[in-house]
């Protein structure tokens, strides 16, 4: 198990030195057992992959030895084909690619860059004090979408919100997929632009901001696409997924879009991230604690009082009488990094630190102050720094 760990780590390094967004060996195992099953579909009833030739490379691995597989470069990267093919069980396997794996998942040389975000629509999700001007802006309403705040987000909102609460937890790739994605945030098509004029629009959609983030920023795009070809055009690398294989159709893509005689996507002006300094400052009322039966006092009332905090599952915490839902924060994948969530989380109201500390520094504040929090119940499970800032982000006070 240490020398898999360790092979593992040194494919993670190896990414940053050869500029790929990750890496897929060859003889891996993606799809799992069933939709709500972790364990490897069983070889005789599955493909192994194989990696398209154009994008295959080798790696000499400190123990395992020499392995190959399919790299993919940073940029954009669009993973297309017809449904049931495997784009989504491709980019379900990027997602876990943050974390290492056990012998036998069938995943065990699937590695993606450690700071990997999974982003999609979340409808009706608390969004605090976050600058989606990048995205959306000139709202018919006047509100300032620069410190933009809301209980109920929309699709389109929420999306533009976790592209920017993504930058701010350094994630260096994203991870989409079209099908949990909101359709007018991630593009508008020919005929809609010249219907509804750019000027009565207040999105920038995502495919006229995917090439400055790469390029300005350095944070590449995985996609899975299978409806909207629009894409096509930005895309540096186009895979096909036909009976979970891989195909690289980028040259003959390209050829045909080239011909096709549809308009470029042009990159939307004023390119221009939000100023670093956030904050979440949240309500400071009181939350429902447990009395200090030693002093007589109830610590609802005092600042070094004990918040209640219950854990349900991996997607849920109740603080007080206060729910944070991780449904949608997708690469949670163990009740213990929920646990450790929920101390932080506890930690960080009973200091008062959030109005202190920009959510940057709040996470890395709590990470260094581990020992404060961390209780000797809970197991060694820690969330990564995105997820994190996701349930800090995710909090509604």
């Amino acid at each position: 198990m240490i020398n898999l760990a360790d092979d593992q780590q040194y494919i993670r390094k190896e990414l940053k030195i050869r500029r790929l967004a990750a890496f897929v060996a060859d003889g891996a195992v993606l799809p799992r057992e069933s939709g709500a099953s972790s364990r490897p579909m069983k070889k005789t009833e599955t493909v192994l992959f194989r990696s398209p030739k154009s994008l295959r490379i080798s790696l000499e691995l400190p123990h395992f030895g020499t392995i190959t597989g399919m790299g993919i470069p940073q940029g954009i990267t669009l993973i297309v084909g017809g449904g049931y093919h495997g784009k989504s069980t491709l980019l379900k396997a990027l997602e876990a690619g943050v974390y290492p794996h056990i012998a036998g998942d069938g995943r065990e040389y699937v590695v993606t860059d450690s700071s990997a975000l999974k982003l999609r629509a979340e409808d009706g999700r608390s969004i605090r004090n976050v600058d989606i001007s990048l995205f959306i802006n000139k709202l018919p309403n006047k509100k300032d979408t620069r410190s933009f705040s809301t209980a109920d987000a929309s699709g389109s909102t929420s999306q533009a919100a976790g592209v920017i609460e993504g930058i701010a937890s350094g994630s260096r790739v994203f991870l989409i997929d079209e099908d949990t994605s909101a359709t007018n945030f991630m593009v508008r098509d020919d005929l809609m632009q010249k219907v509804i004029h750019r000027n009565q629009e207040p999105i920038t959609p995502y495919i006229e901001r995917v090439r400055d983030l790469y390029e300005k920023t350095g944070i590449s795009t995985i996609m899975a696409a299978g409806s909207s070809g629009a894409y096509f055009y930005v895309a540096d690398t186009i895979l096909q997924m036909d009976h979970y294989q891989p195909y690289d159709i980028t040259e003959r893509t390209k050829e045909f879009c080239a011909g096709y005689g549809m308009e470029p996507i042009h990159a939307a002006p004023d390119f221009q991230l939000p100023v670093s300094g956030r904050r979440l400052t949240f309500n400071n009322k009181p939350v429902s604690g447990r009395p200090d039966h030693r002093s007589g006092r109830d610590c609802r009332s005092s600042r070094d009082h004990h918040i209640k905090v219950k854990v349900f599952g991996k997607d849920t915490i109740l603080i007080g009488e206060s729910q944070i839902e991780l449904r949608a924060v997708e690469q949670l994948i163990d009740t213990e990094q929920t646990k450790a969530l929920a101390q932080m989380m506890r930690y960080c109201l009973e200091q008062k630190l959030a109005d202190r500390y920009s959510v940057p520094d709040l996470v890395k504040l709590l990470l260094d102050r581990r020992d404060q929090w961390y209780s000797d119940v809970m197991g060694l499970c820690l969330p990564r720094e995105q997820e994190i800032h996701a349930c800090l982000n995710r909090y509604r006070g």
